[in-house]
């Protein structure tokens, strides 16, 4: 297995996209209908207990694969070839250009050479792989090649979870790539197909909200701030003396007191939007670009009521909440409301699944 193993132009039979973050396990399994649409055929989420999974690194080996399990029995799915990522800060990534028309061997080499003045390990320590992204923009004859690196423990530990599951890893991409091929779709049914529009893309995680800013499929900018949907969690905790794994379980079962809204939930709504509107003024700041086009927020936290409005409201900006799964066809193996209700939250896993159907 390594990085980047579809995008090198290998083509792969049926296979789920497994999505592990530092609050959850996520997997979509995606089939093709006989007119070319995209089917959802399998969806499922396992929570983790807090500390199983910090910064990326897996803390808690046995628990984590325990949960992969009951996620592969919940789901239904009998596909054991797996799509999984690595969190982008596991990861360094350089785009580099090359000569044009130079053997596999060669392209080998030259890239080995190349990622020793950007990688600062030894190439023993790390798996590395590399992409041909196409005819250099600006250099005649030359190719730009993307550079891919991780330190070998931690894709092993990824590579180890998914097989202690009975699972067969097949693909190792990147979280934000996932993200933004699966947001591709999205971005599609814009008006003009979203051309030249800028588009702020937040996810809104456990415990971290990244804003991406993306123009014609490229990121312009990539920050993460330490905002998320488990300090809702602790807010619930701390009001009502639930554990902090009662509190989420609640959380996402929606059985939370009567007051709970206006006690907790509008108070944070408003932070939330606040952190939002702070993340864009900082892009603002530090780039040419003064607005954006259009607001997305995805992550499990992004259809908490009232949050669209509140952050058009404060930005100024139209916000929406981004559903992955949008103009797909829904198998029978799978409850639209299921679907309605946590899209947002399966991005990063839609964009997995999508990859078994690049050439």
């Amino acid at each position: 297995m390594s990085l980047f193993d579809l995008l090198l132009g290998r083509k792969h039979a049926p296979m789920i996209g497994l999505d592990i973050s530092s609050s959850s396990a996520k997997l979509v399994e995606l089939g093709r209908s006989s007119t070319g649409e995209y089917v959802l055929e399998h969806l499922a989420f396992e929570p983790f207990e807090k500390g199983w999974i910090t910064d990326g690194q897996i803390e808690k080996f046995e628990e984590v694969v325990a949960a992969v399990g009951r996620l592969l029995a919940k789901s239904g799915t009998r596909t054991r070839l797996v799509v999984m990522a690595m969190p982008q800060s596991a990861v360094i990534t350089k785009r580099i250009m090359l000569p044009a028309g130079l053997r596999d061997e060669e392209l080998e080499l030259q890239v080995e050479s190349e990622a020793n003045q950007y990688i600062p390990f030894s190439l023993d320590e790390v798996s590395l792989d590399f992409c041909v992204i196409g005819p250099s923009p600006t250099s005649g004859g030359d190719i730009e090649v993307l550079i891919a690196a991780s330190r070998k423990e931690r894709v092993q530990d990824r590579q180890g979870v998914a097989e202690a599951a009975g699972l067969k890893p097949r693909v190792l991409d990147i979280e934000s790539h996932a993200a933004l091929l699966a947001i591709s779709r999205v971005v599609a049914t814009l008006p003009n197909q979203g051309r030249d529009a800028l588009i702020a893309l937040f996810e809104i995680g456990a415990d971290t909200t990244s804003l991406k800013v993306l123009r014609e499929g490229e990121m312009l900018y990539d920050r993460d701030q330490a905002f998320g949907g488990s300090q809702l969690t602790t807010l619930i905790s701390r009001q009502y003396g639930f554990s902090f794994e009662e509190a989420e379980q609640k959380k996402l079962a929606g059985e939370l007191p009567e007051d709970y809204e206006r006690a907790i939930l509008t108070g944070f709504v408003d932070t939330l939007s606040q952190e939002i509107g702070r993340a864009l003024q900082y892009f603002f700041t530090s780039t040419p670009h003064h607005k954006v086009h259009y607001v997305m927020l995805a992550g499990g936290t992004a259809t908490l009521p009232g949050l669209k409005d509140r952050v058009t409201e404060l930005t100024g900006f139209a916000a929406m909440v981004v559903n992955p799964f949008d103009g797909m066809k829904i198998g029978p193996g799978v409850r639209e409301i299921k679907v309605r209700k946590e899209a947002p939250s399966y991005l990063t896993a839609c964009g997995l699944a999508m990859r078994r159907f690049l050439q």
